[in-house]
């Protein structure tokens, strides 16, 4: 069976950010990811993972002193479980030290039930938070 044959529907094992303050950062990405039901699965002094088991990470913080975020058109969208999860994640974040990129709401130019938030990280990453089932 060649590589296609052993891809899953998750065909990325996990992405990494280069940030420039740990702390700050593991502290934005706990608060953001926290609302949407993931924890810190690992950390040292060089970098912290996020996911849901440990040892597995999804996301990880990478500490790099010359971090900067990649440019125009990149982002990474992060599936939330209810609307009320998509809002959490964008106060969580703003009490952070994250930046408003998209107040929660309907995305109906995307589809009909797409209720996102968006925000810009302390390293000037953007992210987002998206629910697309029916209202909560």
């Amino acid at each position: 069976m060649g590589i296609a044959g052993k891809m899953t529907a998750s065909m990325i094992h996990h992405v990494s950010l280069g940030v420039r303050d740990l702390s700050l950062s593991g502290a934005f990405y706990d608060a953001a990811l926290g609302a949407l039901g993931l924890r810190r699965v690992f950390e040292d002094a060089t970098a912290v993972g996020y996911g849901l088991t440990d040892g597995e990470d999804l996301l990880c913080l990478k500490l790099r002193p010359d971090a900067a975020p990649p440019g125009p058109g990149f982002h990474l969208a992060f599936a939330a479980p209810s609307r009320a999860a998509v809002d959490a994640f964008h106060r969580a974040a703003l009490r952070v030290g994250g930046s408003d990129n998209g107040a929660p709401g309907l995305r109906p130019e995307y589809e009909e039930n797409y209720y996102a938030a968006f925000l810009i990280d302390p390293d000037g990453h953007r992210i987002e938070a998206v629910s697309k089932g029916p209202s909560d």
